[in-house]
């Protein structure tokens, strides 16, 4: 495959460290030494779908093409209002698409799991445009009484249009069944038959567990896909990672022996924006020039599952 164009929308609400420690147990100081997040973006008078179209409208701009040259949309969202309908079909309809859709959740790591399925449809079926869009709204799952995860997260969307082409160098992914260190139910509805105590609560997380399992995994993946494409971590010229964590970033780039430069981010902006961070930095760095022609990218993901997953593209666009 090949990326052919690029789209974002964020929240225009802009929530600052200063702004949480009014109402929880925290302060600017407490939350940026540890996460590297000064602000986040969170949804108030905007809702989700009107996100993932608008970041979709913009990649297919960016790409030259309308809504009707696309020929599948995959979708890639955590938790949202809609149980059903899937995000995808409703974002179809927004955006004035008549295509097969699906929703997938493979956490923070969606984007990726998304471009493999795609790299898999444009070989094997008669597919020549794909729209994957990344939609997430964490802020509406975290605990907002205390400052554990609630201090994470932001929301957003972005998107990118695929075609056939041969940029995709290597991908990797990798799933191990282990939810405790991070996890979210949503409560269903009562039946007068269901006889089970269910503990609902809001987003769980052991900060510690996922960033030893983050920096294992992720670096792991990381080593592979450069492997597999006979290419040495001196090769790359920008490391996109997941922007969950500043000091999740760092210690990843410290065992691959590389510069900071490689390593951009923008969590100090933004929050953890779950399956949506990598594409919505990409459109950044794409529209501000910094990703040039034949620049070799790699991405990186990890999310709850545990999910992992990376790929190398050689850029081309």
């Amino acid at each position: 495959m090949k990326i052919i164009g690029t789209g974002k929308m964020l929240p225009s609400l802009s929530v600052t460290n200063n702004m949480l420690a009014t109402f929880l147990d925290t302060s600017d100081e407490w939350i940026k030494t540890r996460t590297g997040i000064n602000e986040r973006r969170l949804l108030s008078d905007e809702d989700l779908v009107t996100l993932a179209a608008q970041a979709s409208e913009e990649a297919l701009k960016d790409a030259g093409l309308t809504a009707k040259d696309i020929d599948y949309i995959i979708c890639s969202n955590v938790a949202n209002s809609f149980v059903t309908p899937s995000l995808s079909c409703i974002v179809e309809g927004k955006i004035d698409a008549y295509c097969p859709c699906i929703d997938i959740n493979g956490a923070c790591t969606g984007f990726i799991y998304a471009l493999d399925m795609a790299e898999s449809f444009l070989k094997t079926k008669n597919i020549n445009n794909i729209l994957i869009v990344c939609a997430e709204e964490p802020s509406r799952f975290t605990n907002w009484k205390e400052r554990n995860t609630s201090v994470l997260f932001g929301d957003g969307a972005a998107a990118v249009v695929v075609t056939k082409g041969d940029d995709l160098l290597s991908l990797e992914l990798n799933s191990t069944s282990n939810y405790e260190p991070l996890y979210y139910k949503l409560e269903m509805e009562k039946t007068p038959y269901n006889r089970l105590h269910e503990d609902f609560q809001p987003l769980v997380m052991n900060g510690k567990e996922v960033y030893k399992l983050a920096v294992s995994a992720s670096t792991a993946d990381i080593q592979t896909v450069l492997r597999e494409a006979g290419l040495s971590a001196d090769d790359v010229n920008y490391y996109l990672l997941h922007q969950a964590n500043i000091r999740i970033i760092e210690t990843i780039r410290e065992k691959l022996e590389q510069p900071q430069v490689k390593f951009p981010h923008n969590i100090e902006k933004y929050g953890n924006t779950s399956s949506a961070s990598i594409p919505i930095l990409l459109d950044e760095m794409r529209r501000s020039g910094k990703i040039k022609q034949g620049d070799v990218l790699v991405f990186s993901a990890f999310g709850a599952g545990f999910t992992t997953g990376a790929c190398l593209f050689k850029w081309n666009n």
